[in-house]
């Protein structure tokens, strides 16, 4: 296996851990989300149902829950990073992170009392770059540290959770040796960060000042790469760096230090005292809602209308309007991403300038309306009609995109039909066997998963299965043996392949196909 494809496979399964901790975003943000815009002042003088004791007690508990998810989020990193990761005995592994978690903060606050470095008890701590996390004050390394932990804990669990040891020992082997060894390496890890972490954290900290300085160039470039990086399922790995950490902005929140244009949301949200979001969200955020909820479904309406065949029209309107009313409900795009990537990589290419321009037209506009997982109409309410115009400026992106909704339609028809490019129901007639509902059509009751498998190149072929939000991502020992057009024929709409690293993409019904497959792998292999 070359370098290029380690680092592909690497960043892939990086890219799929992540998601798993992620995933806990839409909880914390539905908490407080709800509970800050049906406690607010204006909405409660509006609806005066809503001022009520005990109504607003449970908006209370409601913040202070979502709060509580927001406040564990570098734990809940560790320990979601560290499962994913995990090649078996998976919870082992998560116990192994919390424990790694906990001992690398200890080490860190030891060391500090031990330097004297320690922020004194009249003075706020942040001032010292340091924190209260778990009632343990430490270096506020945030999110970054629970990453370090995932991955150690991930490395030492997969090597080690097999483990043999002599008669004598037998019983602090296998997996029982793993939140051992995970005891040591934290210590080391906690040393380590001792003494680096002040300079990363300074280092983080001017690049992010200096991503700021660079304006609609920067989230031009921000929104392009991050798009050109969504087919190969790595842009996971690219945004998370400016979701937690100072290259996403710095900002004091009910009298903390907040890293990161996600965890400055987050925090906001559950703050009475915002009146206007980050700004960083308009930068690096709130273009994917005129992308996603206004852009996208108008491409689907320009590939819709490019087909000349009325018949051809017709059988390839169930999938392009799932397509647009699943990336305008719930912000997953990946159905219409490939239908352009595999029609032509410049339509793709287009799309991804699109997008990047959408970024560059908000932060133009100040809006800020952020986010948990997607951008999609649901989130839209939620976040940005929910909040106010005063917070968001909501109204503003929908003016913005009525013409911008004709600039995607008119133009994307204009390349289909001056190119003729193959988009879905202009290519071959047999290719109209991946523009079904994603639900692989009729082949059903164990012959769907049948074909999948074969279409990976046999059972024996396959290393390691697992899932993110929209794809299917698998190891295998030869990737030679993918039969893409069989693996199109189960609903795909999309396969990319770097070397044995193969991702097949289903959109959003994804997991329960995984859940399907494993379970007719189990009853085969029985």
């Amino acid at each position: 296996m070359g370098i290029k494809e380690k680092t592909f496979n690497l960043g892939q399964k990086l890219g799929k851990a992540i998601l798993l901790p992620i995933a806990i975003l839409p909880v914390a943000g539905l908490l407080l989300g709800v509970s800050a815009a049906l406690s607010n002042p204006v909405i409660v003088k509006t609806y005066p149902a809503l001022n009520h004791v005990a109504i607003q007690a449970v908006f209370k508990i409601m913040n202070a829950a979502g709060n509580g998810v927001f406040s564990a989020l570098p734990l809940i990193f560790a320990v979601g990073i560290a499962v994913g990761l995990a090649k078996a005995d998976k919870g082992t592994a998560g116990l192994a992170s919390v424990i790694g978690y906990l001992i690398m903060n200890c080490t860190i606050n030891a060391l500090l009392t031990i330097t004297g470095k320690i922020a004194p008890k009249d003075i706020d701590p942040k001032l010292f770059g340091q924190g209260n996390i778990l009632g343990t004050v430490t270096l506020q390394t945030g999110i970054f540290g629970g990453i370090v932990i995932g991955l150690m804990v991930a490395y030492l669990h997969n090597k080690y959770y097999q483990k043999k040891l002599p008669t004598y020992l037998a019983f602090f082997g296998g997996s029982r040796f793993v939140p051992i060894v995970t005891s040591v390496a934290a210590l080391a890890a906690g040393a380590v960060l001792f003494f680096i972490w002040p300079f990363f954290g300074a280092l983080f900290a001017s690049a992010g000042v200096l991503v700021n300085k660079t304006g609609i160039l920067g989230a031009f470039i921000y929104g392009f790469i991050l798009r050109l990086l969504l087919p190969l399922g790595l842009h996971h790995v690219f945004y998370l760096p400016f979701w937690t950490t100072a290259l996403g902005g710095t900002l004091e929140v009910g009298g903390k230090s907040v890293e990161g244009f996600q965890a400055i949301f987050l925090a906001q949200l559950g703050d009475p005292d915002t009146a206007k979001f980050f700004g960083n969200l308009a930068k690096f955020n709130s273009g994917r809602y005129l992308h996603i909820m206004i852009g996208l479904p108008a491409v689907c309406l320009a590939m819709y209308r490019a087909i000349p065949d009325k018949k051809r029209r017709i059988a390839t309107m169930g999938f392009l309007l799932s397509a647009a009313l699943t990336s305008f409900i719930t912000g997953v795009t990946e159905p219409i991403d490939f239908a352009l990537l595999f029609a032509s990589p410049v339509l793709y290419l287009v799309s991804c300038v699109y997008f990047a321009l959408c970024f560059v037209i908000t932060t133009v506009a100040d809006i800020t309306i952020g986010s948990t997982f997607s951008a999609g109409v649901i989130e839209f309410l939620l976040f940005g009609v929910m909040q106010g115009n005063a917070k968001t400026g909501y109204l503003y992106l929908l003016l913005i995109g009525i013409p911008l909704f004709f600039v995607y339609y008119f133009s994307f028809k204009f390349m289909i039909q001056k190119f003729n490019y193959k988009t879905p129901g202009r290519g071959d007639e047999s290719d109209d066997v991946m523009m079904d509902d994603g639900k692989g059509g009729n082949v059903t009751d164990g012959k769907k998963e049948q074909a999948i498998i074969d279409g990976l190149g046999g059972l024996e072929n396959i290393v390691d299965l697992d899932n993110c939000a929209t794809r299917l991502r698998v190891t295998l020992k030869d990737g030679t043996k993918v039969n893409e057009p069989k693996l199109k024929g189960t609903g795909a709409v999309g396969i990319i392949s770097k070397g044995n690293s193969i991702q097949v993409v289903y959109g959003p019904t994804v997991n329960i196909i995984k859940n399907d497959l494993e379970a007719y792998i189990k009853s085969i292999e029985i």
